[in-house]
C-alpha cells in the first residue's frame, strides 16, 4: 500500500496541519518507507510461532515484577471535590459543550 500525494493532503487537511510542499514529500517519503517495512513484515510465516510477552524473552528467561493490585491510597474523593463547582453523587458536573 503507497500513499499518494494528495493523501497526504487530505491527511494533513484532518490533522488540521499546513505542510509546505517539502514537508510533504518528506511525510510521503518516510510514511511510504514505514509501509515498505510493514509489507515486508507481513512477508514473514509466523505460523506456529507463539507470542512473546516480553522481547527480552527471546534471549533469557524473563520474571515480569507485577505488584498486588491492591487499592494503595486511601480514599479522598470527597476532599478532592471540595474545590468544585458543582458535584452531585459524587461526580463533577460540567457545563454541556456539545448540543
Amino acid at each position: 500500500m503507497a500513499l499518494t500525494p494528495q493523501d497526504i493532503g487530505r491527511i494533513a487537511n484532518l490533522a488540521r496541519l499546513e505542510l509546505s510542499s517539502d514537508d510533504s514529500e518528506r511525510m510521503l517519503t518516510q510514511i511510504n518507507g514505514f509501509f515498505g517495512i510493514v509489507e515486508k513484515m507481513r512477508a514473514v510465516d509466523t505460523t506456529g510461532i507463539a507470542p512473546l510477552a516480553h522481547p527480552v524473552a527471546a534471549v533469557q528467561a524473563v520474571a515480569l515484577r507485577l505488584r498486588e493490585d491492591v487499592a494503595s491510597e486511601p480514599d479522598q474523593r470527597e476532599a478532592n471535590q471540595r474545590s468544585a463547582p458543582a458535584v452531585e453523587n459524587g461526580l463533577f458536573l460540567v457545563p454541556k459543550v456539545i448540543e
